[in-house]
């Protein structure tokens, strides 16, 4: 490699999603609106389960916790995705491109655990009906959140400190829409194989570990619900079930599809287009996945309104 091409760098330039200025005005409103659709449904939906006396059992903590961890790593993405949209300047400070990563490596880990720590509520729910609260106690659903964000900080910090080893870049320009760390990895002048090989054990241990976790949970559940006499019964555990595995599917699916492959096959403008989905969508759509569809959020939902109404 050709020493003199590498330096370093005090910012870096983020590509965005599109180079074509055609398409400024359009990307902006489309993602402005996901974006507000997103606070609102996430920070809407702690609000209800918060407020909500009958929303105070283990599957909302959870799903609370959900939509915190979304809202959070929307923010940490989108604003800054806004701005670069908007500005020729698409400049972000060398510090602020690692704390960028480092928050959203933190959600992204958390979130995966968190869906597997719900399949389980979810089996326990549906498998021990009348000993759920006694199982999942309070003591227990704050260990496993409190578990999820203590894997998430963590894991996210070796990268990071990691990545803070790298002297020099080729280039400081990122192809990409945030300062995701396979692009960021690949400016370097040094060698990050060390980097890339943690990348793809990491992400596979979790993903291996979460995945189990959620097949185990769903084959004890299918086999309970298969048991029931009820059809109703069957109906509404089937209905709770196929939420959950639609979000999983779709936010393990492009984990996979983009971190848990080998370096060379890497294609970055496809990765771009991939996260888009576990970035910026899927935190949109998991409130209504998991919870406007839910009578009982509805009905919670009903109450708050009609009570700052009459107020």
């Amino acid at each position: 490699m050709n020493k003199e091409n590498c330096s370093s760098v005090s910012e870096f330039i983020l590509m965005g999603l599109s180079d074509l200025p055609e398409l400024s005005i359009f990307l902006f409103l489309v993602f402005l609106l996901i974006y507000g659709v997103t606070v609102m449904g996430n920070l809407g939906m702690i609000t209800v389960i918060q407020t909500s006396s009958q929303l105070h059992t283990p599957m909302y903590f959870f799903l609370s916790h959900l939509s915190f961890v979304d809202f959070c790593y929307s923010t940490t993405i989108v604003p800054k995705m806004l701005a670069n949209i908007l500005n020729k300047e698409k400049a972000i400070s060398f510090l602020g491109c690692f704390v960028q990563f480092y928050l959203f490596g933190t959600c992204v880990i958390t979130e995966v655990i968190l869906l597997a720590v719900m399949a389980y509520d979810r089996f326990v729910a549906i498998s021990y009906p009348l000993l759920y609260m006694v199982i999942m106690s309070q003591k227990l659903c704050l260990g496993l959140v409190s578990a999820c964000y203590f894997c998430g900080t963590l894991s996210s910090l070796i990268h990071v400190c990691l990545a803070f080893q790298i002297q020099s870049y080729r280039s400081n320009v990122i192809n990409h829409f945030f300062c995701d760390l396979p692009p960021l990895l690949s400016l370097s002048c040094s060698d990050v194989s060390l980097n890339e090989l943690l990348i793809y054990i990491v992400t596979n241990f979790y993903e291996i570990i979460t995945i189990m976790v959620i097949l185990t949970s769903y084959f004890f559940i299918l086999i309970t619900i298969l048991r029931m006499r009820s059809a109703e019964g069957r109906l509404k555990a089937f209905s709770t079930c196929a939420s959950h595995l639609t979000a999983i599917i779709v936010f393990h699916g492009t984990i996979l599809f983009i971190y848990c492959r080998p370096s060379s096959g890497y294609s970055l403008e496809t990765d771009k287009v991939a996260t888009v989905f576990y970035t910026v969508v899927i935190p949109m759509l998991n409130p209504l996945i998991y919870s406007l569809r839910n009578k009982d959020v509805k009905s919670a939902l009903s109450k708050l309104v009609g009570y700052n109404i009459s107020s």
